[in-house]
C-alpha cells in the first residue's frame, strides 16, 4: 500500500486545493457575479456536456485500465487505439444528439427556455473532456494520478473562476462567458498532453497489429459491457441537476448546484483513493491475489468512512455559517436540507469501500453492469417521483435513497461471491463516534456571534477525533497517516 499511500495522498492535496478553490467559485463568486437564472444555465450547459461524455467515451476508461497489466509493450499504440475508438464514439454520441435535438429543446422550453441557445456549446465541452478522460486513464494506469488530477481538479476551476471574474468587471458579456467554456476546458486537455509527452509515454504509434492475440476484441468486448454501467453512474451523479432544471427552474437549479458543491467535498477522500486503488486492483485481479484485494477493500473502508464522516459532520453543524458567506444567501438557504442528504449519500457510499472498483475489475463485472443500470433507471424514477412532491430536496432524497441501496447490492453480491467484506470492528467504533457527535452537536446552543460559534463547534468537532485517535480508541490509524505523509510526503 506504500505507492498507494503517497499517491493516495499527493493526489487528496490537490483534490482539497480544487475544493478550496471551487467552494470560493460556487459558494461566492458565482452567486455574486451571476443572478440565479445565468447561474443555473452556466451549470445546467456543463453538467448536460459531461452526462454525455460516458456514452461517447465507451467504457474505455475502464477498459484501459483492466487491459494495460496485459501488455509489456506497445502501449503508446493502445492509446491511439484507444483515441480512436473515443472518436468514434464521440461521433455517434453527436449524430444522437443532434438527431434528438427537438425532444432535448422540449425538456428545457417549458421551464428554462434560456438553456436553448447555449445547446450548441455542449458537445464541444464533451469532446473535449472525453479526450481527456482517455489521456487520464492512460496516466493512471502508469500509477501517476495526481498531476492529472491537479489539471482536472486545480487548473480547470481556477481558470473557470478567473473567466468568471472577467465577466464580473464586464471585460465579457454573458453569452462570451458561455462560449468561453470551450477554452477553460480545452486548456486542461493540452497540459495533460504537455504532461504525457514530458513523462515520454506519449507517442503516435499505429502498429495495432503487435497486439497479443484476441487483445483487441477482448478490450473492446470488455470496454462496451462497461460502458453502460459507466454511463449510468454518471446519469446517477448529474441528472437530478438537469432534471431540477426541467421540472422546476433554472433558479432552483441555482440552489441545488450551490448546496450539492458543498456536500460534494465530501466525496473527495473517496475519489481521490480510488483513482489510485484501481489500477492496484486491475492487477491484483490479474495475479489473482485475492488476500491483498482484501486487504485493501478492508483498509479503504476505514480510512475514507471515517475521514468523510468527519468531513461531513463539519458541514453540517456550521451549515448556518456557510450560508451567512454565500451572496444572496436569503435565496440559496433554501438548499439547506439538499446538503444534508446528498453529504449523507456521501457518506455511505463512502463507508462501503472500493466495491464497484472490485466489481469492474473482477469477472462478475457484468454484475456491475445489470446493478448500474439498474439504479440509473431508479434515480430517473425517484426523481420524478419526489422532485413534484419536495422540490430540491426530492431530487437529494433520491440520490441518497440510490445511494444506500446500490452500495448494498454490491455489498452482499460481493460477500457471497468473492467472500469479502470491507466492515471490520473499527467500522462499528466510527459508526458510534458519528452518531454520537450528531447528536452532541443538535443539543448545543448556538451562540450570536456566528464566526464565534463557527470556531467552537469545529474545534469541539476537531479535538474529539483527534483526542479519541490519540487515546487508541477510534481513528488511530487515520490521523497517523495523515501526519507522516505531512512530514514526509515521499517513500
Amino acid at each position: 500500500m506504500g505507492k498507494v499511500a503517497n499517491q493516495s495522498f499527493r493526489t487528496a492535496i490537490f483534490s482539497y486545493l480544487g475544493v478550496v478553490i471551487g467552494y470560493f467559485n460556487v459558494l461566492w463568486l458565482y452567486p455574486y457575479a451571476l443572478e440565479a437564472a445565468e447561474l443555473g444555465t452556466f451549470r445546467t450547459i456543463q453538467d448536460l456536456a459531461l452526462l454525455i461524455v460516458p456514452f461517447a467515451q465507451l467504457g474505455l476508461g475502464n477498459g484501459i485500465t483492466r487491459y494495460f497489466p496485459k501488455l509489456q509493450s506497445n502501449q503508446s499504440s493502445f492509446l491511439s487505439f484507444s483515441l480512436l475508438i473515443a472518436l468514434l464514439g464521440f461521433i455517434l454520441a453527436a449524430s444522437l444528439f443532434w438527431l434528438f435535438q427537438d425532444e432535448i429543446i422540449g425538456l428545457f422550453a417549458k421551464n428554462s427556455p434560456e438553456v436553448i441557445r447555449y445547446l450548441w456549446i455542449v458537445l464541444f465541452i464533451t469532446f473535449l473532456a472525453l479526450a481527456n478522460s482517455i489521456l487520464d486513464a492512460y496516466s493512471r494506469s502508469y500509477l501517476k494520478v495526481s498531476i492529472p488530477t491537479f489539471f482536472r481538479e486545480v487548473f480547470l476551476r481556477l481558470l473557470t473562476g478567473i473567466w468568471m471574474i472577467f465577466f464580473l468587471i464586464k471585460w465579457i458579456d454573458f453569452d462570451q462567458m458561455m462560449a468561453g467554456l470551450i477554452g477553460v476546458y480545452g486548456l486542461p486537455l493540452l497540459g495533460m498532453v504537455a504532461y504525457l509527452v514530458y513523462l515520454r509515454v506519449l507517442k503516435l504509434d499505429f502498429s495495432w497489429s503487435k497486439f497479443p492475440k484476441g487483445f483487441r476484441t477482448a478490450f473492446i468486448q470488455f470496454s462496451l459491457i462497461t460502458f453502460l454501467a459507466t454511463a449510468a453512474s454518471t446519469l446517477i451523479l448529474k441528472i437530478d441537476s438537469i432534471m431540477v432544471s426541467s421540472l422546476i427552474s433554472l433558479e432552483a437549479n441555482a440552489i441545488y448546484t450551490i448546496a450539492f458543491s458543498m456536500a460534494i467535498v465530501i466525496e473527495m477522500p473517496r475519489r481521490a483513493i480510488s483513482q489510485v486503488i484501481m489500477p492496484v486492483i486491475a492487477d491484483h485481479f490479474s495475479k489473482e491475489n485475492h488476500p491483498a484485494i482484501q486487504k485493501i477493500y478492508t483498509q479503504v473502508s476505514n480510512r475514507q468512512f471515517y475521514i468523510s464522516l468527519l468531513i461531513f459532520l463539519g458541514i453540517w453543524i456550521n451549515i448556518d455559517f456557510i450560508y451567512r458567506l454565500i451572496p444572496n444567501s436569503s435565496l440559496y438557504e433554501a438548499g439547506k436540507w439538499v446538503v444534508f442528504w446528498i453529504g449523507l449519500g456521501k457518506v455511505i457510499d463512502a463507508l462501503f469501500s472500493a466495491n464497484s472498483e472490485i466489481l469492474v475489475f473482477s469477472k462478475y463485472f457484468k454484475f456491475n453492469l445489470i446493478a448500474t443500470i439498474l439504479m440509473s433507471i431508479m434515480i430517473v424514477l425517484l426523481n420524478y417521483l419526489l422532485i413534484p412532491q419536495f422540490g430540491i430536496s426530492g431530487a437529494a432524497i433520491a440520490s441518497a435513497l440510490v445511494m444506500l441501496l446500490f452500495n448494498m447490492v454490491k455489498f452482499f453480491f460481493l460477500k457471497y461471491r468473492l467472500q469479502m467484506n470491507p466492515f471490520s470492528p473499527e467500522t462499528l467504533k466510527i459508526l458510534i463516534l458519528g452518531i454520537a457527535l450528531f447528536l452532541l452537536f443538535m443539543g448545543l446552543p448556538t451562540f450570536e456571534n456566528y464566526w464565534l460559534d463557527f470556531v467552537l463547534r469545529s474545534l469541539i468537532l476537531v479535538s474529539f477525533f483527534l483526542g479519541l485517535a490519540m487515546l487508541g480508541w477510534v481513528g488511530k490509524e487515520e490521523w497517523e497517516w495523515v501526519r507522516e505523509k505531512i512530514k514526509k510526503p515521499k517513500p
